[in-house]
């Protein structure tokens, strides 16, 4: 297999003016706990297999190969505009917005959720970085935000939730539920009883779309589990329980034509 493989949402296909990809861990070069196409920079898979792979994902989206735009993601609530690939040192940030023809901003991912934002009308798109954390603090609103400083419409953006650890397989400790019910009682909602004692499952994609339906746009929850399905998707948490040294990473990628 030569080609990238990725899933597309219907939302975001319908628009004429952009492309877009959730890229699963197939059609790639890499090997081992890194099989096939792991586009992370920052993994310890050998660099030369991570760049064909983000070529190929480049070639997926219709764009020069040096045209894929990520950034060092760090759990925060910040976005950068992007013109052009960066020189050197990757900005540290968590989402990233653009009016550029055929540049791709994308984010890494491996059970956080990848979001990707585009206005129907105008050509304004953002990718965010949305694990936990950056959606509990605002990473989706401030990426929304950046966008209509760019000129987009609130009323005519689609946010799309791609793949996703899902709600059976994300296990959290009582700090965890207790820091979402300092910040908002009703947010108990996204959890659910554990079988292991004074532990919840909590359901990040169901918390994601609730972040971005408040802020006015069409928000659409595209995901599926990357822990429970091991052939589409990489995932940090099965890595973990795994007892594996590393781990790949999803690209989630969206370009302006």
């Amino acid at each position: 297999m030569t080609d990238a493989v990725f899933i597309s949402a219907p939302e975001l296909t319908e628009i004429a003016h952009l492309r877009h990809a959730f890229f699963t861990r197939q059609g790639g070069v890499s090997g081992g706990i890194f099989a096939s196409l792991n586009g992370g920079i920052g993994s310890n898979d050998e660099r030369e297999h991570v760049l064909e792979n983000r070529a190929r994902m480049c070639r997926a989206l219709g764009v020069a190969e040096n045209r894929l735009v990520t950034v060092h993601q760090v759990h925060s609530p910040d976005v950068i505009v992007v013109e052009r690939q960066h020189p050197g040192e990757r900005p540290k940030a968590d989402a990233m917005v653009t009016t550029t023809p055929g540049i791709a901003i994308g984010v890494a991912h491996a059970d956080c959720g990848p979001v990707l934002f585009a206005d129907r009308r105008r050509r304004v798109v953002g990718a965010a970085h949305a694990g936990w954390k950056g959606a509990f603090t605002g990473v989706l609103e401030n990426t929304i935000a950046a966008m209509e400083k760019l000129g987009a419409q609130r009323e005519d953006i689609v946010a799309v939730l791609g793949p996703t650890i899902g709600p059976k397989s994300y296990e959290v400790g009582p700090e965890f539920v207790a820091r979402f019910r300092e910040s908002d009682a009703a947010f108990l909602r996204f959890f659910s009883p554990s079988q292991k004692e004074g532990h919840a499952m909590f359901d990040l994609p169901a918390f994601i779309i609730m972040r971005l339906e408040r802020t006015g746009v069409t928000a659409v929850n595209f995901a599926s589990d990357t822990y429970a399905n091991e052939e589409l998707f990489y995932s940090y948490r099965r890595s973990v329980h795994c007892n594996e040294p590393d781990y790949g990473r999803l690209i989630s990628a969206i370009a302006v034509f």
